[in-house]
């Protein structure tokens, strides 16, 4: 569970600054998406349980909607490639107050395919993941130079099955295009942006953008966000804020909360949603011959005091494995046996040679 601990503490912070890591790394509980794939040969789930309520002003209508979001993510081919489905499904019950009327529509709010490339990796040179030994404050304190972004480009293609009554008229197939950015602000702040362009192809494509910053926590298992998002087309624009928390149970196993309302009355919109995400975690890493590694990628030349700790462990778990080798006792043992054999030399007149 320590080793748990640790991982999420330098992970978690940068929801993934390597591609793969030994720690789950979710896009929940918000809805903006990271800069970075999943890792090649992992399946993850993510899924929430979404209850909102939407009242109209103008068109004096109450709603009540239930809905299940789920995302799958797989890294597919190599570490920067990821394929993912989003999909929400929902029931809105909806009251028309000046008629006493009431409807019920069941379909798919979201429902699209999609692959996600990073295209440049910020903290691919191992020398910008190394802390400053010499400056707490350059490790620890925001600079203008952390704005500097992880960019990756997404495309894919929003489906409409049948009479969709949310998207009324939608072809079956319309596109997605979007740029996701991710940037360490410090090692416990992440800004993520999302711009997105979907529904291209139909009568109202729909332009979003999403800004969204993480905060890891002093207990590593906790993390926070809040995130602004803003949608505009000619159906429907609006703005919205949402902020929650989640929380690391192992490994591979996350949960979450999340809450959220509109800045406006045309509908207003409140949303609350609990959710989780797990990984099938069948990743393995790439072997690379010694001739083709860069200088620095396995951790640098061997420093001079590097073995003395295991040294140290390795001699109080003496016999543990075949590596225990007798190599006689040590200078600070001699000095020790020396004194001993001195004491008991005056006591009993003998000799003692060493």
């Amino acid at each position: 569970m320590n080793r748990v601990i640790l991982v999420f503490l330098i992970s978690l912070p940068f929801a993934g600054f390597t591609q793969y890591t030994d720690v789950i790394n979710s896009n929940r509980p918000g809805l903006s998406v990271s800069a970075y794939a999943v890792g090649k040969g992992v399946i993850q789930a993510e899924l929430g349980i979404v209850y909102e309520q939407q009242d109209h002003s103008l068109l004096n209508t109450q709603s009540n909607i239930w809905g299940t979001d789920l995302s799958i993510r797989y890294g597919l081919l190599f570490e920067e490639l990821e394929l993912n489905y989003e999909g929400t499904f929902q029931n809105q019950n909806i009251t028309y107050s000046n008629s006493g009327t009431s409807d019920s529509f069941t379909d798919f709010y979201r429902n699209r395919v999609g692959l996600k490339y990073l295209l440049y990796d910020r903290y691919k040179n191992p020398e910008r993941n190394k802390p400053n030994i010499r400056s707490w404050r350059a490790n620890n304190v925001f600079q203008l130079k952390n704005l500097v972004p992880s960019v990756s480009l997404y495309g894919g293609a929003t489906f409409n099955i049948g009479d969709n009554p949310f998207y009324v008229g939608d072809p079956t197939i319309s596109y997605r295009g979007m740029v996701a950015t991710q940037s360490r602000l410090t090692p416990r702040f992440v800004l993520i942006t999302n711009i997105a362009y979907d529904r291209i192809a139909s009568d109202f494509p729909e332009l979003s953008y999403l800004v969204s910053i993480s905060h890891a926590f002093r207990n590593p298992k906790w993390s926070a966000f809040l995130e602004y998002q803003g949608i505009q087309s000619d159906r429907y624009s609006d703005v919205l804020l949402r902020g929650g928390i989640a929380h690391l149970l192992s490994e591979n196993l996350q949960v979450d909360m999340n809450m959220g309302a509109s800045f406006k009355n045309t509908p207003s919109r409140i949303f609350i949603t609990l959710g989780g995400s797990y990984r099938f975690d069948f990743h393995q890493d790439r072997q690379k011959a010694i001739e083709d590694q860069n200088a620095g990628e396995n951790g640098g030349p061997i420093q001079k005091k590097a073995m003395k700790k295991i040294e140290r462990k390795m001699g109080k778990n003496k016999g543990s494995g075949a590596e225990d080798v007798d190599l006689g006792p040590s200078k600070k043992q001699l000095r020790k046996l020396k004194k001993t054999q001195k004491s008991k030399q005056k006591k009993g007149n003998g000799e003692i040679d060493f």
